[in-house]
C-alpha cells in the first residue's frame, strides 16, 4: 500500500493553500494497492515537531475500503476531533520554524466503533495494533 500526496511533491513544502492561515482545506491524497482484506481505512495527519507533543491536525476514520482518492476539501469517512478542538481538517500552523506534517494511512481489518467527533484519546483506546493490516505514510513541510 502507498499514499501519494498529489497536491505537493513528496517530502517537499506544503503549499500555503492547505494551511490553517489560508484556505485551510485538505490536500489531495491517492491511496494505492489497498490490501484485499481491508474493511476500512484510517488517516491521521500529525505534526511530530510540535513543541509539547505530537499535534493531531486531522483524524478521518471508517473511510470506505474502495476509496482510492481523497480529493481536496473532502472527507470520505467520519472525522474525529483534532487538537484544535475541531471535527475537521485543520492545516499546518507552526508557532515557529519548519515543521514536518505526516499523513499516516492504516488499512484496518474492521470498522472502528466510533462516532463523528471522537477524540484522539477515545481513538487510542479503540484502535489496536492487531487491527492494522498495513500502514503507509507521506509527509511535507511547512514554515511560516
Amino acid at each position: 500500500m502507498q499514499i501519494k500526496c498529489k497536491s505537493f511533491s513528496k517530502d517537499n513544502f506544503i503549499p500555503s493553500k492547505f494551511t490553517y492561515d489560508k484556505e485551510n482545506i485538505n490536500p489531495s491524497l491517492e491511496i494505492i494497492d489497498i490490501p484485499a482484506k481491508t474493511k476500512s481505512l484510517l488517516l491521521i495527519m500529525e505534526d511530530p515537531d510540535a513543541p509539547n507533543e505530537t499535534f493531531i491536525h486531522w483524524i478521518l476514520f471508517n473511510i470506505p475500503k474502495d476509496v482510492k482518492q481523497i480529493e481536496e476539501d473532502s472527507a470520505p469517512g467520519n472525522q474525529g476531533r483534532n487538537d484544535f478542538g475541531n471535527n475537521k481538517y485543520d492545516g499546518p500552523a507552526p508557532p515557529s520554524g519548519k515543521h514536518k506534517y505526516v499523513f499516516n494511512v492504516y488499512a484496518l481489518n474492521c470498522l472502528l466503533d466510533l462516532k463523528n467527533g471522537a477524540s484522539k484519546q477515545l481513538l487510542s483506546t479503540t484502535f489496536k495494533d492487531e487491527m492494522i493490516i498495513e500502514k503507509t505514510s507521506c509527509f511535507g513541510y511547512y514554515k511560516k
